[in-house]
């Protein structure tokens, strides 16, 4: 009796893991087959991740059952196999390009995840951290900041957007000699299939590719093994792909996927009848065609039209130009140079209701710039969503509009070209750029509003019947200087702000800080050296060296926000005129030095913040570093970061283990 209870009880649990094991087989897609996440949807048999139309697009695959891939409380990682088949094209070969990955997830919207270059999956946090999210990046743009060794790459990526391992896109094949690698672009919009075996016991990835047509490779491309693995790994797990875009168009397809967690490999993909997806101009044939031979044959015909075109090209310029002498022009067309930026353009009328006709009740306040405006703009607008509205009271977004006049259009044409570089940049401490619009020689940006005022505003009590305390002014200073840390070292290019001051620094919803107004940034590529040019910033703000030479630098910005770090911890404006015209302006950066010489460092603080005394010494000191007169043994913002962040800990940080000598910076007269 008892031995038929056990073979019952053993055959019970066999059909459970059964019903538990995942094993398909894909050779096409349906709608049904997947679970569709943001801009990812099934065109014609093949899944396609990202949107073109859309600016930000992110979009997500997943298989509707989790994989189960640990078990408590020893957490052995179970195994498992896969094998897919994807295709990228970019739209233009010289673009950035973005990729896609396959993805471990507990979730199908990870928190905090962005697009371009982090996959729609992770977040530009900067440090890593143990969580439940494990990705095999395709990538096709090299990112210095993220140690990419080329645009052209696979890598293993834990909860992190900076890989684990990575390796140049290709395989190996048996030669006369031995293995030999044979390079593979993943950009061509060539068939590639990928093999990922997932060998939980050992702690160990293997990933290969090879192009479609071909037999599976001898050996990996990647075979990576770290006990680490299992703290990105939770029991159960979604299982699927992830990609996403900023303004370059990009088209990433997954055209086949099989998957087994049964102990065996995945089952085979038929390759033979998948569609190809290449670039246009390869299409054609080495020998004549009727395509070839029609094209010929309307030679003549496209160039009478060629012809007749330039003539009315010429005609419709002339009579445009006199429009614009007789001042008779209202609205402007889009010009042969504005079509290469961005493709959020708004329209005048559009903004010009949503701010009700810019008026004064609508008016923020007024930059260098020029006027800045709120305004509210249905959501199917600011979002570029066709068919938005109905029948039904739409739902409006908050937007803050600036308007920046240019007294020629050469200027604004400058001006454009650099904004629109800046609006490429994202990060969550950078006021989001939404788009522009032009009218005239005046240009205006769009940006999210953000509800809480700038900074200045809440230190100084303008118009506020409570002053921000110092926890929430720490973690601020800690937001911004992430946010400059993006933008002097997380991306393609160096971007100098330039403008670095409390006012520019905005409060979003949750009272966290976006640096704004990127009016005067300018870019520079990595490793070259700024441009020299006038000067220009805020007074009190302006590093020292900026009197003697008007070229910007990284240090600069680094001395801006010092004296901001200053402004906020002591409650105290950068310069404070003098009452009489003979007496010297005071100012925050000499008397803050001045007490630090004298051993009363703390004693600046604002008296009506609450602080734990060693924290405000150690950012003070911090403060201090940044505005060291000289610029080169200024911190980098990298290490401010990690000194902000390491003060947001339970404990208070001692100043001797700051990641600066903060005693030599501070004591600099």
């Amino acid at each position: 009796m008892k031995q038929r209870i056990l073979a019952a009880v053993i055959h019970l649990l066999s059909l459970s893991a059964i019903s538990a094991a995942v094993d398909f087989l894909f050779n096409s897609f349906n709608t049904s087959d997947l679970l569709l996440v943001g801009d990812a949807r099934v065109d014609s048999s093949v899944l396609r991740l990202t949107n073109d139309s859309n600016y930000y697009s992110i979009g997500r695959a997943f298989f509707p059952s989790r994989l189960h891939l640990s078990t408590a409380p020893n957490r052995t990682l179970s195994s498992f196999s896969t094998s897919f088949v994807f295709s990228i094209l970019p739209d233009i070969p010289s673009s950035p390009g973005f990729g896609l990955a396959f993805v471990l997830s507990n979730s199908t919207s990870p928190p905090g995840a962005i697009s371009g270059q982090y996959f729609g999956i992770f977040s530009n946090s900067t440090r890593q951290s143990p969580a439940p999210l494990l990705a095999v990046e395709f990538d096709t743009g090299q990112n210095p900041e993220f140690n990419d060794p080329d645009g052209n790459h696979v890598g293993i990526d834990l909860n992190f957007i900076q890989s684990a391992k990575t390796h140049s896109a290709g395989y190996y094949r048996n030669g006369s000699s031995g293995l030999e690698f044979i390079p593979l672009d993943m950009r061509s919009g060539k068939n590639i299939r990928a093999w990922i075996e997932f060998d939980g016991p050992q702690f160990q990835i293997n990933v290969t590719i090879a192009a479609a047509e071909d037999p599976r490779p001898p050996q990996p491309l990647i075979s990576y093994t770290d006990p680490h693995i299992a703290n990105y790994v939770s029991p159960e797990m979604f299982v699927g792909f992830s990609a996403s875009k900023v303004k370059w168009v990009e088209a990433q397809r997954i055209l086949a996927w099989s998957l087994s967690d049964t102990g065996g490999a995945a089952r085979e993909l038929n390759t033979s009848n998948l569609p190809v997806f290449l670039p246009q101009s390869s299409s054609s044939s080495s020998s004549p065609s009727p395509g070839l031979i029609a094209g010929v044959s309307c030679a003549s015909v496209a160039l009478a039209i060629l012809v007749l075109s330039s003539g009315f090209y010429y005609y419709h310029r002339k009579k445009r130009a006199k429009i614009r002498e007789e001042g008779k022009e209202e609205d402007e067309e889009d010009e042969e140079w504005e079509l290469k930026y961005w493709p959020r353009r708004f329209c005048y009328e559009d903004l010009s209701n949503a701010t009700d006709g810019f008026s004064k009740e609508r008016l923020l306040g007024i930059g260098g710039f020029g006027k800045v405006y709120k305004g509210a703009l249905p959501v199917s607008i600011s979002r570029g969503i066709e068919g938005g509205g109905g029948g039904e009271a739409e739902e409006v977004e908050e937007v803050a509009v600036k308007c920046v006049s240019h007294d020629s259009k050469q200027g604004l044409r400058e001006f454009m070209a650099e904004i629109s570089s800046i609006g490429r940049l994202q990060h969550r401490s950078l006021v989001p750029l939404r788009g522009w619009c032009r009218k005239g020689n005046e240009l205006m940006l769009v940006y999210g509003y953000m509800p809480n005022g700038n900074l200045s505003q809440w230190i100084f009590d303008e118009g506020r019947r409570e002053t921000m305390g110092w926890v929430a002014r720490r973690r601020v200073l800690a937001d911004v200087a992430e946010g400059l840390q993006y933008l002097h070292q997380g991306w393609e290019q160096v971007v100098l702000h330039r403008d670095v001051k409390s006012s520019n620094i905005l409060l979003d919803g949750e009272m966290r800080g976006r640096l704004g107004d990127f009016g005067l940034a300018k870019l520079y590529e990595r490793g070259a050296a700024p441009s020299n040019t006038r000067v220009v910033g805020t007074l009190g703000y302006l590093a020292p060296e900026l009197a003697l030479a008007a070229t910007p630098t990284v240090a600069s910005d680094v001395y801006s926000f010092g004296v901001v770090v200053l402004e906020a911890a002591c409650g105290r404006r950068p310069i404070e005129r003098a009452a009489r015209v003979e007496d010297e302006d005071w100012v925050l950066v000499e008397w803050v030095r001045e007490m630090y010489a004298e051993g009363r460092l703390v004693e600046v603080a604002e008296k009506r913040m609450e602080f734990r005394e060693e924290e405000m010494e150690l950012v003070l000191k911090l403060g201090l570093a940044c505005c060291h007169p000289e610029p080169e043994k200024r911190p980098a913002m990298s290490e401010v970061v990690a000194l902000l962040l390491a003060a947001e800990g339970p404990g208070n940080p001692a100043t001797d283990s700051a990641p600066i000598s903060l005693s030599s910076s501070a004591a600099a007269d």
